[in-house]
């Protein structure tokens, strides 16, 4: 079957369908320091590297990525920046920096000579509900605007309430939820999700990835049909003006292959205007980043 999906996939990518893959992680493993990737998840106990991935993106008719720190670490940052020095797949870098430090802005300046860093994440997921709406964090991300970054809102659901709040604070700040807040589509309690994103939408200046979803259900065990609520709320609520395509690979590993997700959007997408689908797909992965294809 995985064969089969594979050529359909190279016959989509010959039709010119190109794409930008906005969310890709890169290590090179490490068991103290990536204990987030418990023995469960054994599949993500080795390196990743672009040349794993390059395979996978040529198939799937994906041009390039966008590689998002997966350490809260500036050596992380250095490390994916030296990585599209020697990788062109690489067309734009997500990193880490202390956004609690006094002298961040010192920090930022530093690292504004490598033009490849387009914005910054921290992992709030993994922080109390509330951490976004601490003063000294958002005295932070404020510092990111005067330098065209942008910044990622990697949260969980239950941090949905605190991250409303905290995007209103920054109307003129790009900002972009990673992986749809992380939907609990494994237990299908979906409404109060539904409802906190429809509200986020409404908000110009932020976008939503469309990623991270395959883990978020039940491992292998998914139906297509799965994520269909979940894809409505948002394609509701942002529009396709303001969804950004990404396979969050190689996380992806733990619940499905880099095609099936692909696919999936595409079938999904299928009765969209193509130019509609190249904005989800490309084009606004490319204005969100700033990216030079």
């Amino acid at each position: 079957m995985n064969e089969e999906m594979d050529s359909l996939q190279d016959d989509k990518s010959a039709s010119g369908l190109g794409a930008i893959d906005s969310h890709v992680h890169f290590w090179k493993y490490d068991r103290k320091r990536d204990a987030w990737i418990t023995d469960n998840m054994k599949i993500l106990q080795q390196n990743y590297f672009p040349e794993q991935l390059m395979l996978n993106l040529k198939r799937n008719g994906v041009e390039g990525c966008v590689a998002v720190q997966a350490d809260q670490s500036e050596t992380e940052t250095r490390f994916l920046v030296e990585l599209s020095k020697t990788h062109s797949i690489i067309k734009g870098v997500v990193g880490w920096v202390d956004l609690l430090r006094k002298d961040l802005q010192d920090r930022l300046q530093e690292f504004s000579a490598y033009h490849i860093i387009k914005g910054y994440r921290h992992i709030v997921q993994s922080e109390p509900d509330d951490f976004l709406l601490r003063e000294d964090f958002q005295r932070g991300v404020a510092v990111l605007k005067p330098f065209n970054y942008t910044y990622d809102i990697l949260i969980y659901p239950r941090q949905l309430k605190s991250a409303l709040v905290f995007a209103a604070k920054f109307p003129d700040q790009k900002l972009v939820v990673d992986h749809c807040a992380k939907p609990d589509i494994r237990s299908g309690n979906l409404e109060e999700w539904k409802t906190q994103m429809k509200e986020m939408g409404r908000m110009p200046h932020v976008y939503c990835k469309l990623s991270g979803l395959f883990t978020e259900a039940a491992w292998k065990k998914w139906n297509p049909a799965d994520f269909y609520p979940c894809l409505d709320t948002v394609f509701a609520a942002f529009g396709v003006d303001r969804l950004i395509y990404g396979s969050d690979w190689p996380v992806i590993l733990l619940s499905g292959i880099y095609v099936q997700w692909k696919s999936l959007l595409e079938k999904y997408m299928e009765g969209f205007r193509s130019e509609d689908r190249e904005k989800v797909f490309r084009g606004n992965a490319r204005a969100f980043y700033n990216l030079a294809l």
